[in-house]
């Protein structure tokens, strides 16, 4: 049921986004005439790579200037990338990957293989138990500001405590926290 309810809603909302997917990939690249999007390898279900995509918020090259941890002030986001981070536009083509199975619409995030190391073995088996989400429970409580122990506890935490209706619950405060808080 998850995954027809993930298939549906994200072939919907491809749909009746399209116009907004046309006018950010414009933007990006009218910028600096690089790449519309941003790809990079994360784990998925059963620990399994994947390549996220997301419309790209930072200079190109940016991952050959620093680290894969972006701070307050990271001087490689573009003045466009920090409004479609901040509104978490940038987000939007990882619809594609939900069609595609690689993901959720929620979950834990997507980690990064720098990532895995934060896990015993026991929980990383846990948290890859389950496809990644868009958006899950930190960022649906906390945003961008949980710590890495904050989101790992609640990555887990959502894993042991799945349900439809919890999922349809970090929905709704996703966007409200996107929409009523502008992405505070």
């Amino acid at each position: 049921m998850k995954r027809l309810f993930d298939v549906t809603v994200s072939l919907w909302s491809v749909f009746f986004l399209s116009p907004l997917f046309v006018i950010i990939s414009l933007c990006i690249y009218l910028q600096d005439k690089g790449p519309i999007f941003f790809r990079q390898k994360r784990f998925g279900l059963g620990g399994k790579l994947f390549y996220i995509i997301k419309f790209r918020t930072m200079v190109i090259n940016a991952e050959k200037q620093g680290s894969y941890f972006t701070q307050d002030n990271d001087s490689r986001i573009t003045f466009l990338g920090k409004f479609l981070r901040k509104t978490s536009l940038d987000e939007l083509p990882q619809l594609f990957n939900v069609i595609k199975g690689d993901m959720s619409l929620v979950g834990p995030r997507p980690d990064v293989s720098q990532q895995q190391k934060l896990y015993s073995k026991k929980e990383w088996r846990t948290r890859c138990s389950v496809r990644p989400g868009i958006t899950g429970l930190a960022q649906a409580t906390l945003r961008s500001q949980a710590t890495v122990q904050e989101r790992k506890a609640m990555d887990l935490q959502y894993v042991k405590k799945k349900s439809f209706f919890l999922d349809l619950k970090i929905i709704m405060m996703t966007l409200q926290q996107v929409i009523l808080k502008g992405g505070n």
